[in-house]
C-alpha cells in the first residue's frame, strides 16, 4: 500500500495476477486509461498534466510487456530472480480478477441533478456543527469521512457510481482497513474524488490531514 507508483512492478500498476488473461490485462490497461484520462475526477487536481504523462507512459510499458508472450516471460523471469514474483509455471490462471477501477458504473442508484445536489451538499456542509468540528481536526480518518457522509445521507454506492472507484475500497477507507488500501498514487486520487463527491473544502487540505493519520496510524500498527 505505501509503494509509490514508478516502484509498483507492472502486474501492480495494472492491479492484476501474475497469472491473468491476456484479455483481463487489456481490460486492466482499458480501465486504468479511463482513471488517469484528462477529464478523470479521481486524477484531476491530484496530478500535472506531466505527472499524468508519466504515469501512462508507465502503464503503457507495462500492458505492452505483458500483452506479449515473449516479452512478458523473460520479464516474469527478471521478477522471479528479484525475487519479487512467485513461481507460476504450471498453475492454472486464476479467474477474473477484481480490477481496482471500476469502470462498469453501477445501476439502480438515483443520482440528484448535480447542480442541485451541489448547493444542498453545500449547505448540508457549512451548517452541520458535527462536519465542521470533524473539518477542523488536525487528521482526519477514514472514520471520520463516514460519519461525514453519513452526516449528508450520502449513499457510499452513489460515491462508487459517480467517481468509478471500486465499492470495496471505499469500505475499506472508511472502515480505516489500512492494510486493504490500494497504493498511495491510487489512494490520493480516491480520496480527493471521495471529498470533492461530497462538497468538502479545501480538498487537498483534507487530503493531506488524511495521509498525515493513515502515516501516523502505520507508525502504530
Amino acid at each position: 500500500m505505501q509503494k509509490d507508483f514508478a516502484k509498483l512492478n507492472y502486474y501492480e500498476m495494472l492491479d492484476i495476477s501474475p497469472v491473468a488473461a491476456f484479455f483481463e490485462i487489456r481490460h486492466a490497461y482499458n480501465a486504468a486509461l479511463q482513471i488517469y484520462g484528462a477529464d478523470s475526477m479521481v486524477s484531476y487536481s491530484l496530478f500535472s498534466n506531466d505527472e499524468r504523462k508519466k504515469i501512462l507512459n508507465h502503464l503503457e510499458r507495462a500492458y505492452l510487456t505483458l500483452i506479449n508472450a515473449q516479452e512478458r516471460k523473460k520479464y516474469d523471469k527478471e521478477l522471479g530472480q528479484a525475487g519479487l514474483l512467485p513461481q507460476v509455471e504450471g498453475r492454472t490462471p486464476l479467474k477474473r480478477p477484481a480490477c481496482i477501477y471500476d469502470v462498469k458504473r453501477q445501476t439502480g442508484v438515483k443520482i440528484m441533478p448535480k447542480k442541485t445536489n451541489k448547493t444542498i451538499l453545500r449547505e448540508n456542509v457549512e451548517g452541520n456543527k458535527k462536519i465542521s468540528e470533524i473539518l477542523s481536526r488536525p487528521e482526519i480518518s477514514g472514520t471520520d469521512l463516514k460519519s461525514i457522509r453519513n452526516e449528508l445521507g450520502i449513499p457510499l454506492e452513489e460515491i462508487a457510481q459517480e467517481t468509478r472507484v471500486r465499492l470495496d475500497y471505499l469500505t475499506y477507507i472508511e472502515e480505516d482497513k489500512t492494510n486493504r488500501l490500494p497504493a498511495i498514487a491510487f489512494l490520493k486520487g480516491f480520496i480527493k474524488a471521495y471529498l470533492k463527491i461530497l462538497c468538502l473544502e479545501p480538498v487537498d487540505d483534507i487530503c493531506a490531514r488524511y495521509m498525515k493519520w493513515l502515516e501516523n496510524a502505520g507508525k502504530k500498527s
